[in-house]
């Protein structure tokens, strides 16, 4: 064991020796999956073999196999032959379901952060009031933010919303669905629709992007059960950190 990996080990063995009907490698892979969000494990830190986790914890390889399973099948670690198992720095995020960018890092061990560049209430255009089945002219907050994931910056969003759902934009913190969720405000379905292109340079400077990574632009509209449009958005994404999933 590397003095690298000390601390990891004894979260491990701590979280195994606990009392718990959970199987084993699912608690395995919540820990760490807690790991990287708390730091301990980076992006790109290659983890220790089977073996050594085998052996140094008292449990089985397949144990170990079946966690590592499940942290690929959630993108919290990649794994390639000849060299080993590295914690994803790619962020794998659902088009299905609209849970948003921070309730599906949080669920898949890593850390969301915002900073807001800017919360206004504005007249939409003709455009937008189409989207979001309003009056052209119809007062909606414009959020503009760039989203973080375990501290490093992977998209710049801009998203509208009728100000019939949103009483006061300063009630917004990390998360737009949870602010939706706390006022009872369901997203259960969106339309995407998904385009490359190069970054301007102010886009790379947000999210400090090379110039020859191009942008994921994601366009997407949120809706309630009845169909009801209820955010508007266009992310400008880190192709080299999403991996979109549709199914």
């Amino acid at each position: 064991m590397t003095n690298q990996h000390t601390s990891l080990f004894a979260r491990l063995t701590s979280v195994l020796a606990d009392e718990s009907r959970t199987p084993l490698y699912k608690r395995f892979a919540s820990a760490i999956k807690d790991a990287v969000r708390e730091g301990v494990l980076v992006h790109e830190e290659i983890l220790p073999g089977e073996r050594e986790f085998s052996q140094s914890l008292g449990i089985s390889r397949i144990t170990v196999r079946k966690a590592m399973d499940e942290l690929e099948k959630d993108g919290v670690v990649f794994r390639s032959r000849g060299y080993g198992t590295q914690i994803c720095s790619q962020f794998e995020y659902s088009l299905k379901e609209p849970k948003g960018l921070s309730q599906q890092a949080v669920l898949r061990g890593k850390k969301p952060d915002t900073v807001w560049i800017n919360k206004s209430k504005i007249r939409c255009t003709a455009e937008i009031a189409e989207k979001l089945g309003l009056s052209s002219g119809s007062d909606v907050w414009q959020l503009k933010r760039i989203r973080y994931v375990d501290q490093q910056a992977v998209s710049v969003e801009e998203s509208w919303v009728s100000t019939q759902l949103i009483a006061d934009a300063d009630d917004i913190g990390i998360s737009l669905y949870d602010y939706f969720r706390e006022q009872q405000i369901l997203p259960v379905k969106s339309q995407s629709r998904v385009s490359a292109r190069m970054p301007d340079e102010a886009l790379q400077k947000q999210i400090a992007l090379p110039a020859n990574v191009p942008v994921l632009v994601i366009k997407q509209l949120a809706l309630d059960a009845q169909g009801n449009p209820l955010e508007y958005s266009i992310s400008y994404c880190r192709s080299d950190m999403y991996v979109f999933i549709a199914e």
